[in-house]
């Protein structure tokens, strides 16, 4: 979670909403990094899980993360859940559960529908505290 908190670090830099991510393989070695870029891409799909599971996706030569772990500093929203279930990713861990846009139990529950083909492993709640604290300073700012 630490390399994630460091990837929404540098978003915010770039005036990003400060949300990061990493995708590891089964020994733990980083396949994917990711932090927000639609203000600095223009892009709505800019997400920090889609561009982590992308550069994944890219390293290890197929769309199949099997055996792999995103780790995200914010609970992902409904594109980024059903990113999660389609590139079947193993395990799922964020930090901040997102009351207002969460697809992973806040709003919505889209990784452990029955009804799609792949259910991920899902941890929650993995240093919240440092994640909330980046997205309300970043906030804070942006109302000012």
């Amino acid at each position: 979670m630490r390399l994630a908190l460091a990837e929404a670090d540098a978003a915010a830099a770039t005036r990003d909403v400060p949300i990061g991510a990493v995708v590891l393989d089964a020994d733990g070695s980083v396949l994917g990094r990711g932090r927000n870029v639609r203000e600095a891409e223009h892009d709505p799909t800019g997400h920090a899980e889609v561009v982590a599971l992308r550069e994944a996706a890219r390293a290890r030569g197929e769309w199949r993360l099997e055996g792999c772990t995103l780790v995200v500093t914010l609970e992902p929203c409904t594109m980024c859940a059903g990113a999660v279930v389609l590139s079947r990713v193993e395990r799922l861990v964020f930090g901040a559960f997102d009351e207002k846009a969460g697809a992973v139990g806040s709003l919505w529950d889209v990784v452990r529908d029955r009804r799609l083909n792949h259910r991920p492993e899902v941890v929650s709640g993995v240093l919240a505290v440092e994640s909330t604290r980046r997205l309300d300073d970043f906030f804070a700012t942006q109302r000012r």
